[in-house]
């Protein structure tokens, strides 16, 4: 142990305290002391636990085992991640979105020749870390069935009932180019693939005589399935604005594209309620039906799963990835036992579109999302979720 670490140890843990202690992590690591900043995590870890530590203001434990994470996470040093699962080992919080966080930290940060020892035999890491770290380099196109550590612990069976061993080991056409948040030790950026809530379009057309024959079809399973990459917007206690509307239709004939917005304002959505009197065709309206790729569609569920909301940062790479298929497939007509590779084939057969409107029950501030999925069987499924800040 470093010699000054026992004097540090015992300092009253305020948050200034706290501060002073992770500028000088950050001093000692550039100077090759990944060792000291995980001795300090784990000294300070043990001394929140033990019923003698001198008070200390709440939080400023947590806070500095937090920041010596990330500085040792989101820096590439030799000995840089086996230091980190040292201090993990010690002190890592019991809750799997902490594992999430972490994961996807080292999957940006560290280089993927590095994280071989995560999978190492006698190493104390939870499985959950483990699994969201595989999930993660996938997205960020790791071969990992290269890796012989990695493809041994990630083509063995014990974890077979893990909810991310469904998903495959190599991305599929729709994650293409997935949107990740870039981490340093100073904090953290993510894109917003969200639609221009100011932007317009032409008029609909006027809906087609067989709107009247589109009969509901939602049921509450497939309805949550859809909504699954939203549910965290809907569902957060620090977003009560969220919401989200998730609902299927049988049409009783082929869908003209060209009158698929007039169609959609005859279903009785509650996205659309009010959305006022519609413009003659040829002006312009706050509300509209884009086609588009299936790719782009994914691209808005993982977004909307990963990154999360306004007050929420979503459930990261890994997750993010599973709820967002989970939506897609459900969106496209597939089973909800379907594999992944049968999922692919629902989703390439149904034609995809984005909309927008401007009505009270979008917030039209950023996260506003709205897709559509028109399969061969005339099944139509609509997915709407906002939230605001």
């Amino acid at each position: 142990m470093d010699d000054d670490l026992p004097k540090l140890l015992t300092m009253p843990m305020t948050g200034r305290n706290a501060r002073m202690l992770e500028r000088l992590a950050r001093r000692r690591l550039k100077r090759g002391g990944a060792a000291f900043v995980a001795d300090l995590g784990i000294g300070t870890a043990r001394r929140h636990r033990s019923t003698s530590a001198v008070p200390a203001e709440p939080t400023a434990f947590d806070d500095l085992f937090d920041s010596l994470v990330r500085l040792l996470a989101a820096t590439r040093g030799p000995g840089h991640v086996d230091e980190l699962l040292r201090l993990l080992a010690a002190g890592r919080p019991e809750d799997p979105e902490y594992d999430r966080y972490v994961a996807s930290l080292l999957a940006s940060c560290q280089r993927p020749a590095d994280l071989g020892a995560v999978y190492e035999e006698g190493v104390a890491v939870s499985e959950e870390l483990r699994a969201c770290l595989l999930h993660e380099l996938v997205l960020r196109g790791v071969p990992v069935a290269e890796d012989p550590g990695i493809a041994s612990w990630a083509t063995s069976p014990h974890w077979r009932d893990h909810p991310l061993a469904a998903l495959p080991l190599v991305l599929a056409e729709p994650e293409r180019e997935p949107d990740l948040p870039a981490y340093s030790v100073e904090g953290s950026s993510c894109g917003f693939p969200y639609p221009d809530p100011e932007e317009r379009y032409p008029a609909p057309r006027p809906a087609a005589a067989q709107v009247a024959e589109a009969v509901e079809t939602t049921s509450a399973a497939t309805a949550r399935a859809m909504a699954s990459a939203v549910a965290n917007w809907a569902d957060h206690p620090e977003e009560p604005e969220g919401r989200a509307e998730a609902r299927t239709f049988a049409l009783a004939e082929p869908l003209d594209p060209d009158a698929l917005s007039g169609v959609l304002v005859t279903l009785g959505l509650d996205c659309l309620t009010d959305l006022g009197d519609l413009p003659k065709p040829g002006e312009e309206t706050a509300f509209g039906v884009v086609p588009v790729e299936a790719a782009e569609v994914w691209q808005l569920l993982f977004a909307a799963a990963s990154t999360g909301g306004a007050y929420d940062s979503g459930c990261h790479g890994a997750y993010g990835r599973l709820h967002a298929w989970r939506s897609l497939a459900a969106l496209a007509g597939a089973p909800p036992d379907a594999p992944a590779s049968a999922g692919e084939d629902y989703v390439r057969a149904c034609a995809w579109y984005r909309f927008s409107a401007d009505t009270p029950w979008f917030h039209r501030v950023v996260w506003d999302l709205g897709v559509l999925a028109v399969s061969p069987d005339r099944r139509l499924a609509v997915l709407a979720a906002t939230t605001t800040d």
